[in-house]
């Protein structure tokens, strides 16, 4: 199977001083899902680089509704946004994306897994 990667526009809003002035203005983010590794965790890289892995079913649930574990939340915000809030020693970063990009990430995560193994 092949890793999936997914590269997207996102606006970012954190608590940090350095990234005020970033604040509203949509920056690159990277979406990573590779079965081969685990085929339970995605990836989300923001610019930093600051490297996120949670459970891809916290991803799913919290396009329809809050979900949360440990130090990261997912909720949907209105019909067509996503936002997903990291918390780390450093601050809080949270990361509002368009919810049809999280949607085709995941679908191509679970193509992937349905691939057939050659023997």
């Amino acid at each position: 199977m092949s890793a999936v990667e997914q590269y997207a526009r996102a606006h970012i809003v954190t608590d940090s001083a350095d990234t005020a002035d970033d604040e509203h203005r949509a920056v690159p983010i990277a979406l990573r899902y590779d079965p081969d590794a685990d085929p339970r965790q995605v990836h989300v890289t923001l610019p930093g680089p600051h490297e996120w892995v949670f459970a891809r079913e916290l991803l799913e649930q919290g396009l329809r509704a809050p979900v949360s574990n440990g130090d990261i939340r997912v909720w949907p915000c209105g019909r067509v946004q996503a936002v997903m809030e990291f918390h780390s020693t450093e601050g809080v970063a949270v990361v509002q994306f368009e919810s049809k990009t999280l949607l085709r990430f995941l679908r191509r995560t679970y193509m992937a897994t349905a691939a057939p193994v050659a023997h």
